[in-house]
């Protein structure tokens, strides 16, 4: 029983820990549409790469990394946020079109987002 105790103590003082430094102790998930883009400039401030693994999203910070889900193929790829958008109703990611292939879609394709953390 002491050692049940004891564990319960250590996943405490590691949620706490988590909690100070701001690292998300439980990951959050998103569902929705992602839909593909490219070009120009981010709102990051960076030049968009359509090779590179990015992604725009309207709230999450940037340099957050999040795992996303095709829901058709169960494909997976991490990508990082840089920029802001999607600002189409029912979308809730827009990712470079090397991501995309990654994922297996070319349009639009349902996905599941969850958020990893901070680069």
């Amino acid at each position: 029983m002491a050692d049940n105790s004891l564990m319960k103590k250590i996943v405490l003082a590691s949620a706490l820990i988590a909690w100070i430094i701001g690292m998300p102790v439980a990951a959050s998930a998103q569902s929705g549409l992602a839909s593909v883009y490219s070009g120009g400039r981010t709102a990051d401030g960076e030049y968009a790469r359509a090779s590179g693994f990015t992604a725009a999203h309207r709230t999450l910070p940037f340099g957050t990394r999040v795992l996303i889900r095709n829901v058709r193929t169960g494909r997976t790829v991490v990508v990082r946020i840089n920029d802001r958008g999607p600002y189409v109703r029912g979308r809730v990611i827009d990712v470079t079109p090397a991501a995309a292939r990654a994922l297996g879609f070319s349009g639009l394709a349902p996905v599941t987002l969850t958020v990893l953390g901070r680069t």
